[in-house]
């Protein structure tokens, strides 16, 4: 264990790929699987890849300074809350039944020419219709309920190796 933290800037980068990856199969499964994303979907990838950023970013910062570091980290955490709290948002609408779930709305592109931006952010994270419909499972979980373990995990990592004191040289 004491390695990781030793290779700080390594597995934040590792980290950050993880997350580019988790962005690529959610286009992957656009293109190719032709899963049309709802706007929570939508959200989700635009929370994943921020964190790939954020990971990216945090990498930098090299050898003990310590105030850097921690900031990185606090970085890490907000954006990976962020994420994490869109796609537990999805995860209850999907656990809803079908009497409970929310009408369907208008699709996100339209209700951004229409509505402000605030209005399309307050309309889409109370989640509709289509963003309860499940269309693809692995291993018995959707792919909001993988969004969700994937970034807490990251997140986890990412200001566990940022956060800690000592013994963080880099590569």
């Amino acid at each position: 264990m004491k390695a990781l933290f030793a290779h700080r800037r390594a597995v934040s980068l590792v980290a950050a790929l993880l997350c580019f990856a988790l962005f690529g199969y959610a286009l992957y499964a656009q293109y190719h699987l032709l899963l049309e994303p709802c706007p929570l979907c939508m959200f989700e990838r635009v929370a994943v890849v921020s964190l790939g950023v954020v990971l990216l970013l945090a990498a930098i910062p090299a050898g003990r300074q310590l105030v850097l570091r921690r900031t990185a980290a606090l970085a890490v955490l907000v954006v990976g809350l962020a994420g994490a709290g869109i796609a537990a948002k999805h995860v209850y609408i999907q656990s809803l039944p079908p009497g409970k779930v929310p009408v369907c709305g208008a699709t996100l592109d339209y209700m951004f020419e229409v509505f402000p931006v605030m209005d399309v952010l307050r309309k889409v994270l109370t989640g509709s219709g289509e963003c309860a419909k499940i269309d693809w499972t692995f291993l018995g979980l959707a792919m909001p309920a993988w969004v969700l373990i994937w970034v807490l995990l990251l997140t986890a990592l990412g200001v566990a190796i940022h956060w800690r004191r000592g013994g963080a040289q880099g590569i």
